[in-house]
């Protein structure tokens, strides 16, 4: 294997294993407070949306938890990675290694996290009397692939820009809130008017909360969905690091 890629995975490798051990270091535990946001959340929208508001929807408890827990994975990569370079300062002055490798790191953990949290809905289906469907077997690694992708793209780029513009921390709070609501995770796509269905795929995470609950709800691979995921991924990454190569050389005298 080349070196560079060999020392890549190290790098990667060290930095994921130094965020897990601390994150799992409580075995049990450790675990249950990962998981207690989202299910925290569904719980309060659950109370809102199903006991007091009464939305006619079946198995809603599964349904909120089969789009919070991929839009956790998203949320918290991209509202960490503005200061990942800033908190991470003395050791990129310090030592000469690729610097996209920290923010990739970042939403690779989480992507660990998801997956790990996998058993959590898991464990909702079978209340609602559901059973995994073999779809999984591939449907979970291209979803998490082009996840992963589409996430890292971003992460890469609020990373760089925010060296130069330190606002823009705030700014993506905003939008990740904003995104949150405009995306169907907490009511289901259905409830959107019919003149405002056109504009659903125009939020890149539409598409992929979508492919996630049809995947878990169903066993339903949405190619459809997955294709546009995948061009915002592809578009996300090359923009992400078109900008990271254009202002890498000037990390070190901004921080």
């Amino acid at each position: 294997m080349n070196r560079k890629v060999q020392h890549f995975i190290d790098l990667v490798l060290v930095l994921t294993q130094k965020d897990l051990k601390v994150r799992y270091k409580s075995n049990i535990l450790g675990y249950l407070w990962s998981v207690a946001n989202p299910l925290a959340f569904a719980f309060v929208f659950y109370v809102a949306f199903k006991v007091i508001m009464r939305i006619q929807m079946e198995a809603y408890a599964l349904f909120l938890i089969a789009g919070l827990f991929p839009w956790q994975w998203f949320a918290n990569s991209v509202s960490v990675t503005p200061t990942v370079f800033l908190s991470n300062a003395s050791i990129i002055k310090k030592v000469n290694f690729p610097r996209n490798i920290i923010p990739f790191s970042i939403v690779l953990q989480d992507m660990l996290h998801f997956i790990f949290s996998i058993p959590v809905i898991v464990l909702f289906m079978l209340i609602y009397h559901k059973l995994p469907h073999w779809s999984w077997i591939y449907g979970i690694p291209i979803l998490l692939i082009v996840q992963f992708v589409f996430a890292y793209g971003i992460s890469l780029f609020v990373s760089s820009i925010n060296l130069f513009f330190r606002d823009l921390e705030r700014l993506v709070g905003i939008l990740i809130t904003l995104c949150f609501y405009f995306t169907p995770i907490i009511y289901p796509l259905e409830m959107i008017p019919d003149k405002y269905q056109s504009l659903v795929n125009l939020n890149p995470m539409c598409p992929l909360i979508i492919s996630w609950r049809n995947l878990f709800f169903y066993g339903k691979v949405e190619w459809m969905y997955i294709f546009i995921s995948l061009g915002y991924g592809v578009l996300a990454l090359l923009i992400g690091y078109a900008v990271y190569r254009k202002l890498s050389w000037k990390f070190a005298e901004v921080l």
